[in-house]
């Protein structure tokens, strides 16, 4: 049996990505970008197909692990009959080369540890040449990449006070190979690092360590050479074991930039949140009817998918997909995550210029030609198009983030006719969207389906929390699509969505949830949920993209930012909400009129 997908930590360089196990190995790592092909591949296959191991060589007695204050710098405790050492595992900050560091030192006793290092590139299936450098490091080199060890032991013995290193170094295979970096010094410079950037978080609320944990995973998501956010570092980790629901997630999405954006400058993250809203920029730059759900690390746009038949998968889950064919959907929503996203950079203060108005205007300009066709929607469904009511409602929020634009910042637009056609798109959702025997919006029109995208209404302002009709989609919601305490996307034994039915709940929905507790005024109902969901999180932070109610383990690509922001996100409104709960009776009256004229 695989390891658990939560038994595994992240360490990273803010450009690539390693995922750690509990028992010291590294069985996921792509240099030296994110989407590059794995120089270990053991968590979609096995040993065979690529990890880096350092352990005792001895029966574990025990193991624990943590990360070092607000850093990604992992230290893993494990303990033999013979004694216990601990093992330091980090990225540090990249410089010309990309380094990963291991230190492993002796606290108790004299512990035989043993280093085994299989390298394969390609996603495990290149066996590269391995030869002996002059200086004694050892280099594996095939075709593009270079991996350079370098080290001062091969198996060895490590007492009580001693340390000892290893270096993995990674450069492209026809330059010399990278300088050797002083690893006690690496790491002093990579906890500097992440203690400074920790140090700038201006959230200090009750749940200020989950917070930052998940806002120093975001930010260890980040491709910083443009700003872009990978939505998780891993691909075809599978949202039902053995199943086929498996999918590359080392992209940006174009879906997760309002609530990306929202979510680093409320935590005072302004430099991450106008480079993020820069590369939105540069990636949906073009012909609005070429704007494409997802592109590459530098706004790659051609992510063709394809499949590793070499390798069994996830716990048997197959097949192994690298790519995204989603990319060449239509899915109108994304027009809605652009112009809000980019109408609350502007108002967050974030510089905008004529240009970046001119595409916003263009896109506008599309959207009223297309919103009323038929589109693949949120979920990205391999089923067919269909006319999803949270994509009218979307296209309804590109419309009304324009206006509202136009109108703040005093920009030039067509108002009269956007604001017709806002009220034509809100119209046609409140008549074809809604179920009246429901008593709830539904997932698509003319289906009595529900889905967790729903929740959305009331949070980008398409209705009141208190409308009737909201009220009804959220106990709806709460009825047929919450399990176990978390929130399904939807029914797949229900959906035609193209793919054989089951898979865990989407932990992004039930954030939505607790969100649209909080504005119903339901403040125990969020607080309950949200520490459900935090109670999810493995031992050092992390989510996944799905919890399985019936197995009770994560599930999908890990760690998924798209989780995280929601973390963040609902944190920030409880803290908000509690906030207003403390005030005198007559300021919160003043305040809730301030709220209704805006």
């Amino acid at each position: 049996m695989s390891t658990r997908i939560e038994d595994y930590a992240l360490i990273g360089d803010c450009e690539t990505a390693a995922l750690v196990s509990r028992d010291g190995s590294i069985d996921w790592l792509c240099w030296p970008r994110f989407d590059s092909p794995a120089c270990f591949a053991a968590l979609l296959g096995g040993p065979e197909h690529g990890r880096w191991r350092v352990a005792p060589a001895g029966e574990l007695t025990h193991s624990a692990r943590r990360y070092r204050d607000d850093t990604l710098v992992l230290e893993t405790d494990l303990e033999t009959a013979d004694g216990a050492v601990t093992v330091i595992d980090f990225m540090p900050p990249r410089t010309v080369e990309s380094d990963l560091v291991r230190l492993v030192v002796g606290r108790r006793g004299s512990v035989p540890m043993r280093m085994e290092l299989i390298v394969r590139f390609a996603y495990g299936a290149t066996v590269p040449w391995v030869s002996r450098l002059p200086d004694g490091a050892l280099r594996a080199i095939a075709g593009p990449d270079m991996l350079v060890l370098r080290t001062t032991v091969g198996d060895f013995t490590v007492s009580e006070g001693e340390t000892r290193w290893f270096v993995l170094a990674h450069a492209p295979s026809h330059l010399s190979p990278p300088k050797p970096c002083d690893p006690i010094k690496a790491l002093s410079d990579t906890e500097a690092f992440w203690h400074e950037w920790a140090a700038r978080c201006t959230y200090q609320g009750e749940w200020r360590d989950a917070v930052l944990r998940s806002l120093i995973t975001l930010k260890g998501l980040t491709y910083r050479p443009t700003g872009g956010m990978v939505a998780s570092p891993t691909t075809s980790l599978p949202e039902q074991l053995g199943g086929t629901r498996n999918w590359d997630y080392r992209f940006c999405w174009l879906r997760d930039a309002t609530l990306t954006l929202l979510a680093l400058m409320d935590a005072g993250y302004f430099d991450e949140a106008g480079a993020w809203r820069d590369w939105l920029l540069r990636a949906a730059a073009g012909s609005p009817s070429q704007l494409q759900i997802m592109y590459g690390l530098q706004g790659e746009r051609h992510l063709r998918e394809w499949t590793l038949s070499w390798l069994p998968g996830y716990e048997k889950s197959i097949p192994v997909r690298v790519g995204n064919a989603a990319h060449a959907q239509r899915q109108l929503d994304v027009y809605g995550e652009v112009l809000d996203a980019l109408h609350l950079a502007r108002s967050g203060g974030i510089a905008s210029n004529a240009e970046g108005w001119a595409l916003e205007v263009a896109l506008v300009r599309y959207v009223a030609d297309v919103w009323g066709q038929p589109d693949e929607g949120i979920w990205e469904v391999r089923g067919g198009a269909q006319h999803f009511t949270h994509s009218k409602v979307m296209a309804w929020v590109a419309v009304d983030r324009a206006i509202k634009s136009a109108e703040q910042f005093g920009l030039d637009g067509p108002l009269d006719a956007w604001r017709t056609l806002r009220a034509r798109i809100h119209a046609d959702v409140c008549t074809h969207g809604f179920d009246a025997s429901l008593g709830s919006f539904v997932q698509a029109y003319g289906t009595r389906e529900l889905d967790a995208s729903l929740l959305m209404l009331p949070l980008v302002g398409f209705l009141p929390p208190d409308d009737p009709r909201i009220r009804g989609t959220v106990a709806a919601i709460e009825k047929y699509l919450l399990v176990d305490g978390v929130v399904l996307r939807y029914d797949t034994t229900r959906t035609q969505d193209g793919l054989p039915p089951g898979e865990g709940a989407f932990l992004a929905c039930s954030f939505w949830l607790a969100d649209n507790y909080v504005l119903q005024g339901r403040y125990d109902d969020a607080c309950a949920l949200f520490e459900r969901l935090l109670a999810l999180r493995n031992d050092v932070g992390l989510l996944a993209e799905e919890w399985d109610p019936r197995a009770q383990r994560l599930l999908g690509n890990f760690p998924q930012a798209f989780s995280h922001v929601g973390l963040v996100l609902t944190a920030m409104n409880l803290a908000r909400a509690e906030a207003a709960q403390r005030k005198p009776a007559a300021q919160r009256a003043a305040t809730d009129l301030a709220a209704r004229e805006a």
